[in-house]
């Protein structure tokens, strides 16, 4: 079953570079001045596993009827109507504007299942607009980054929550496996740690070429596989090394599909070579897998030629939490992709994995636990000032994000930002798993109001 989405939002916030990147090629004119687009243009678009047909609007602005932009204006209502679903597109950076006001309300009318897109969001620029979204009264926004490749991911999910029945139809026309979704799996790691072999392992046959020479995997290649009941889509990925170490062009878009299998993926397992462990490169990809937000698993490979001395595995455990600080706790799995060992450990903890990255914390819960941090561990005077924390929302899953609303968010030291991600990872069971925690200061009722006179 084919669906349609439709892009909108005023002039200038990057529809047709989401465009560009949902067709997978340059097609859509992209200029930083606004009214480059002026027709509606449709593509064939690709997002993950789904293939839909997505329409490039013009900017929506007020306007006479026959007038051009009035003209344009309604090419785009006229792409609403035909749309099953929309993506509602805001400038991050500057937050909502009083257009993005009034054309939210033309589309909450439409009836059409909405996601909302904060884009531009590179860098710490968007984060304000982005919360500020909310008040648009379109649900919780996706934050994308439609010219740097970033959280394609995230409007996968949101739009496979908008249009449940037609993701799911396209998703099983593309050859998802049926029944319960599969859980996608990358596997990355350094050249030479053992990912082909572990595949070939986990799927008992020689699906994917293997060799002691380092580079043989050059594309991301994904294999099915059941594994007690549950269905797995699993990515082998060529090896990352160092950025200056890779010279050729064609290593440079093996080593760019392993990144983007990813983004796409919801567990990354990490695999480590068990004779040079948690080298500086082990800790760059998985601080890379972090900075994407995907559930991560640590493998140790070839354990079969580790001497099995007494706390060999608690000491692997203590390098992981000394070495990632940032994922305390992160799920270790020693195995032997040559002998089958730890092979059903390693599984077990991707599915656990994927449980904690999904998870989704009651609010009434959440508050009753912040309100004993604080008062465990109170917040740090700042110019003699203490600071106030009033409450905290989970804003999302995939990974866990929560929003905290307090007064001077900006003052809030780093350090206790990190003491309240740590006292929810031990709270609410959450090991391993990226935890996003921002700041937002809550609206001053009386900001902008006259002051009276006596």
């Amino acid at each position: 079953m084919s669906f349609t989405v439709a892009i909108v939002g005023r002039p200038n916030v990057g529809k047709s570079t989401l465009f560009n990147r949902l067709v997978g090629r340059r097609v859509a004119l992209v200029d930083d001045r606004p009214g480059v687009t002026r027709d509606r243009r449709e593509g064939e678009a690709r997002l993950g596993d789904l293939d839909f047909t997505v329409i490039d609007t013009a900017g929506l602005e007020e306007s006479a009827p026959e007038s051009l932009s009035g003209r344009m204006r309604a090419q785009t209502e006229t792409a609403i109507a035909q749309a099953d679903a929309i993506f509602f597109m805001i400038d991050a950076r500057s937050g909502p504007i009083p257009d993005d006001r009034y054309f939210a309300e033309l589309v909450r009318r439409s009836g059409k299942p909405t996601v909302l897109i904060a884009n531009k969001m590179e860098g710490e620029s968007g984060q304000a607009g982005r919360f500020d979204a909310y008040a648009l009264g379109l649900g919780d926004p996706v934050a994308l980054s439609a010219e740097h490749n970033e959280g394609l991911p995230d409007l996968y999910d949101a739009l496979r929550a908008a249009l449940p029945a037609e993701t799911a139809e396209a998703s099983a026309e593309s050859a998802e496996p049926t029944g319960p979704q599969a859980i996608k799996v990358a596997i990355v790691g350094r050249p030479n740690a053992g990912k082909s072999t572990l595949i070939n392992r986990l799927i008992g046959e020689d699906r994917l070429l293997t060799s002691s020479e380092a580079g043989t995997t050059r594309d991301a290649i994904a294999v099915k596989l059941d594994w007690h009941g549950q269905k797995f889509r699993i990515h082998d990925t060529a090896g990352i090394r160092r950025r200056g170490r890779v010279d050729e062009k064609l290593e440079k878009l093996s080593v760019s599909d392993a990144l983007n299998a990813v983004r796409f993926a919801e567990v990354v397992v990490v695999l480590l070579d068990v004779e040079n462990a948690f080298e500086e490169q082990d800790q760059r990809i998985a601080d890379l897998v972090e900075q994407e937000g995907r559930a991560i698993v640590i493998a140790v490979n070839k354990w079969d030629l580790k001497e099995h001395t007494g706390g060999a595995i608690s000491k692997l455990r203590e390098q992981a939490d000394e070495k990632l600080t940032q994922m305390k706790g992160v799920p270790l799995v020693a195995v032997s992709a040559l002998t089958g060992e730890g092979l059903d450990r390693l599984m077990q903890a991707i599915v656990q994995a994927h449980e904690v990255w999904n998870k989704r914390i009651a609010t009434s819960a959440l508050n009753r636990w912040f309100e004993h941090a604080i008062e465990s561990h109170p917040p740090p005077a700042v110019s003699g000032r203490r600071l106030r924390l009033n409450y905290i929302t989970q804003a999302k899953n995939r990974p866990p994000s929560f929003v905290v609303f307090c007064t001077r968010a900006d003052a809030v030291p780093d350090a206790y930002k990190r003491y309240l991600v740590n006292s929810l990872r031990e709270a609410f069971d959450m090991p391993g798993t990226p935890i996003r925690l921002s700041l937002r200061e809550k609206d001053n009722p009386f900001k902008g109001r006259a002051k009276f006179k006596h």
